[in-house]
């Protein structure tokens, strides 16, 4: 790593970057990238990239990336696990700090952003603060796929045109030309680093204060034994408690379920137990008074009254159980019906020839006549009247 240039070291520790913010990393992998991101800002320093002088506008585009040098360095920072863990949030802070106050002399934290630190510190200013920044964020993040998706259609097309037709002068300056968006993307990346820079050091300062707390409580008690090794025994038993829990219930007898809304409905509301006998009758919920003290309703005027606060949707007729058994009796009538009807039709009276008469058979030779009678009408007139024949005024010769 001491021999390769900035650009290489700088696209190695994002990398790792990268995979340790998506997923949990080895801690050497993580030591590592903070080690290669060290080497990026002593490199970034001895070359004089950057200047208090300057703002956005006069900074390159190819080195607008190493503006995310110490939010990286932050984050992984962050990620590394030992025993005494304040040191490591004191030097992640101080790097978050370093990251927001460079960005703010390069003219790059939003207005938004200092308008409200410099206001109160109510809990309104705060809520209101985190959504204005949860909107950038999430805008940020669109803009960037938007970006990607965008090169990645021109790349496609720049395929397709290569194979079909040979690229004239001019034209690799037209294809290459992506300068503008390759700022574009640093930019939005940069805007996305900063508002998860001021959430993270957010985070970081509350659990600061809840170590030092802790810590300082250990030492006024004399407790200080309390230590890692007393978390993870109380992990392992905890563990080792869910691994019997899971034993015994393979051999345990399961508790019978609830079947009746209402009366899970009285047991999550502490009006009945699990253990009590229920006959699953449905009770028509009531939304007025009475049933706000769970009392009687003595008098019409009690009755109307607790019909005046109805929700407004109907309510059930009948519990779940109920419908079903009502289903299952209507299925139980069908299947009876449909077996009578099947023994029915196979009985012997329904298989007998005693069916409707049919015609006769003198009806049927005087059908027959009538029959060849208008056939032989038809030949006659057809033989009188040959085609064509009433069409003869029409002719030129006729």
């Amino acid at each position: 790593m001491e021999d390769l240039p900035l650009p290489s070291i700088f696209e190695q520790a994002r990398k790792i970057h990268n995979a340790a913010t998506e997923s949990a990393s080895d801690q050497d992998v993580v030591r590592k990238g903070c080690d290669a991101l060290r080497k990026c800002e002593d490199m970034i320093g001895k070359l004089g990239l950057f200047s208090a002088n300057e703002t956005k506008e006069d900074i390159s585009t190819g080195n607008l990336k190493y503006i995310l040098v110490p939010f990286y360095l932050a984050e992984l920072t962050e990620k590394i696990v030992q025993e005494d863990r304040i040191p490591i949030l004191k030097a992640s802070q101080a790097k978050l700090k370093e990251f927001i106050s460079f960005c703010e002399t390069m003219e790059l934290v939003p207005k938004e952003e200092l308008e409200t630190s410099t206001e109160g510190n109510s809990l309104a200013d705060k809520r209101a603060r985190k959504i204005a920044r949860f909107k950038r964020q999430k805008a940020a993040e669109s803009k960037l796929l938007e970006i990607k998706e965008r090169k990645e259609r021109r790349g496609r097309s720049s395929k397709a045109s290569a194979l079909s037709a040979p690229i004239e002068a001019g034209e690799e300056d037209m294809l290459d030309d992506d300068g503008e968006e390759e700022r574009e993307a640093w930019l939005t990346t940069i805007t996305l680093a900063i508002c998860k820079a001021f959430d993270l050091l957010e985070m970081l300062k509350k659990e600061e204060e809840m170590l030092s707390s802790i810590k300082e409580k250990q030492e006024k008690d004399g407790d200080k034994n309390f230590s890692r090794e007393i978390l993870d025994d109380r992990m392992k038993r905890a563990e080792a408690w869910h691994r019997d829990g899971v034993v015994r219930a393979r051999y345990s007898k399961p508790a019978p379920p609830i079947t009746c809304a209402t009366f899970a409905q009285d047991v999550l509301e502490g009006r009945a137990n699990v253990s009590q006998a229920h006959e699953h009758k449905h009770q028509p919920l009531i939304f007025g008074p009475a049933s706000l003290v769970n009392g009687p309703l003595t008098s019409e005027r009690e009755r109307l009254a607790a019909q005046v606060f109805q929700p407004g949707f109907r309510l059930p007729t009948m519990s779940i159980e109920e419908a079903g058994l009502k289903e299952m009796e209507m299925m139980n009538k069908w299947q009876e019906r449909t077996a009578k009807f099947m023994e029915e039709a196979n009985s012997s009276w329904h298989k007998d020839d005693n069916r409707k008469p049919g015609p006769s058979e003198g009806d049927e030779d005087e059908d027959d006549d009538a029959a060849q009678e208008k056939a032989r009408a038809w030949d006659d007139w057809k033989d009188e009247n040959p085609r064509g024949a009433g069409n003869k005024k029409l002719t030129p010769c006729g």
